[in-house]
């Protein structure tokens, strides 16, 4: 398979990633993504924007998060967020500092 031919079934593929957690799947929580998988929909949204910067685009988090989700950020999180009880939050502790890195505090 030619480097192009690649390129173009893996974006097929994170296209086909991208539909099913946000239009099949958008009851499944960000946090149950990251306790179970090491990675969310806020993940994805970042590795795209770092994606950009390594080619010389500049790109903020919200403008990122934009992209991914379709709508703004919190517009999707009223409309599909849910309140995590206390021990998904404290998995997510865990889950967040192992896969992205520690916690920065508000």
């Amino acid at each position: 398979m030619d480097d192009q031919t690649r390129i173009e079934i893996e974006a097929a593929a994170f296209r086909t990633l991208r539909h099913h957690l946000m239009e099949k799947r958008a009851d499944v929580q960000n946090i149950d993504l990251m306790n179970l998988a090491g990675f969310c929909r806020n993940c994805l949204a970042r590795w795209y924007q770092e994606a950009a910067a390594e080619r010389g685009i500049e790109m903020t988090k919200d403008e990122a998060r934009e992209v991914y989700y379709g709508m703004p950020y919190e517009d999707w999180r009223a409309a599909n967020q849910t309140e995590a009880d206390a021990i998904k939050q404290e998995a997510f502790k865990k889950a967040f500092a192992e896969n992205v890195g520690e916690l920065k505090k508000p």
